[in-house]
C-alpha cells in the first residue's frame, strides 16, 4: 500500500528478521486501522504465549490459512500478515486500487471480490516459542535451556530449528498416518525436526489448530512453509477431485510449482483431508534454504498474494 493510494504506510514490514512480539504489536496496529479484522486467541503455546487466528470477512463459507507451522519458516507469518492487510485494506475500500510496496499487482475491487461469500480465518503464528528460538537463540530464563542444546546436537545455534520448544514437529503431530510417519522419520527423541511427539497432537500449539479447525468447519484450507515454490494438494486419494484443479490455478497464478506429493503424512494438510475430505494445500514459498533471507520478502509475496487471493476464492 502506498500514501497515494491508502493515505497510510503499510504496518507490516521486516527489519532483522520477525518475532512473535513483532507479529503481535504489527496484528494490534492492524485491528486499529482496519474494523473488519476480528482477533481470537485459539490457545497458548508451551511457554503460554497467545495463538491468535485474525478473521476478515463476513461470508457463510470460511475458508483457512496458517503460518509458522515450523519455527524457521517465520518469513510466512509476515507474509500472511502482509496480505491480510492488503485484503482488508481493499474490503473496506473495494473501488480504490490497493497496492503496498511489494506491488503485488492486486487491484482492491479483485481482492474484495475474492472476499463474496467467504470469511477468511488465519492463524499467523502457529509456533510463536520456535519462531523466537530459532532467530535468537536461548535466553537466559528458558526453561528448557539444557534439554534444547542437547536436543540440538550440542549447538547453541538455532537458525535450523524446525520443532516447537519442546523438540516436536508441530507438522508431524496430526493424526494422519501419524505411527507410519515416526516410523519413516525413524526419530524417537525431541529433536529440531521430524519427531512427532508421544502422541497425535499432544503439543498445545497443534491441539489449538485442530480445536479451530474442527469447531469451524472449514470448506479448504492452506498452510504456508517454506521453501521450494510448490504446492502439495493430495493425501493417500482421500481427497475430492476438485483438489488438484484448484491447485493448478494456485499454481498459474504464482508460478509455482502443483505436485502430488506421496511418502508423507501427519501434517496438517494430510489430516485435514483425511478427516474431512476436502481440499487442503501445503504451500512452499520461495525457494533457497531456509531461513530465507529478508531481502526475498518482496518477490516472494508478489508471487503468494495472487495465489491466497485465488485460494480464498475457491
Amino acid at each position: 500500500m502506498t500514501a497515494k493510494t491508502t493515505g497510510h504506510k503499510p504496518i507490516v514490514r521486516l527489519h532483522d528478521g520477525y518475532r512473535y512480539e513483532d507479529g503481535i504489536t504489527h496484528i494490534g496496529q492492524l485491528l486499529e486501522r482496519y474494523s473488519s479484522l476480528r482477533r481470537m486467541e485459539i490457545g497458548k503455546s508451551v511457554l503460554g504465549k497467545s495463538i491468535d487466528a485474525l478473521v476478515v470477512g463476513d461470508g457463510a463459507e470460511c475458508v483457512h490459512v496458517n503460518a509458522s507451522v515450523h519455527a524457521n519458516e517465520w518469513i510466512t507469518t509476515p507474509l500472511l500478515l502482509r496480505f491480510i492487510e492488503q485484503l482488508a485494506a481493499s474490503y473496506e475500500q473495494p473501488v480504490s486500487v490497493v497496492k503496498d510496496h511489494s506491488d503485488s499487482g492486486l487491484a482492491g475491487k479483485q481482492l474484495s471480490d475474492a472476499l463474496s461469500g467467504v470469511t477468511l480465518w488465519t492463524v499467523p503464528m502457529v509456533n510463536p516459542d520456535g519462531m523466537n528460538l530459532s532467530q535468537d537463540g536461548i535466553w537466559p530464563d528458558c526453561p528448557f535451556r539444557d534439554q534444547l542444546i542437547k536436543w540440538n546436537s550440542g549447538k547453541e545455534e538455532f537458525s535450523r530449528w524446525k520443532a516447537n520448544i519442546r523438540g516436536v514437529d508441530l507438522n508431524d503431530q496430526f493424526p494422519a498416518g501419524w505411527e507410519e510417519e515416526r516410523v519413516r522419520r525413524g526419530i524417537a527423541d525431541p529433536a529440531s525436526q521430524d519427531y512427532g511427539g508421544e502422541n497425535p497432537l499432544c503439543e498445545p500449539e497443534a491441539a489449538a489448530l485442530a480445536r479451530l479447525t474442527r469447531r469451524i468447519g472449514f470448506s479448504r484450507v492452506a498452510s504456508l512453509h517454506t521453501q521450494g515454490r510448490e504446492i502439495y494438494w493430495n493425501y493417500r486419494n482421500l481427497e475430492p477431485a476438485c483438489s488438484e484443479g484448484l491447485a493448478q490455478r494456485l499454481a498459474k497464478v504464482s508460478g509455482y510449482k502443483a505436485v502430488k506429493l506421496t511418502g508423507s503424512d501427519a501434517g496438517y494438510k494430510d489430516w485435514f483431508i483425511s478427516e474431512f475430505r476436502r481440499p487442503g494445500y501445503t504451500i512452499e514459498a520461495g525457494e533457497g534454504v531456509n531461513p530465507l533471507p529478508i531481502q526475498q520478502f518482496e518477490q516472494i509475496y508478489s508471487e503468494i498474494a495472487p495465489l491466497l487471493a485465488e485460494f480464498i476464492r475457491g
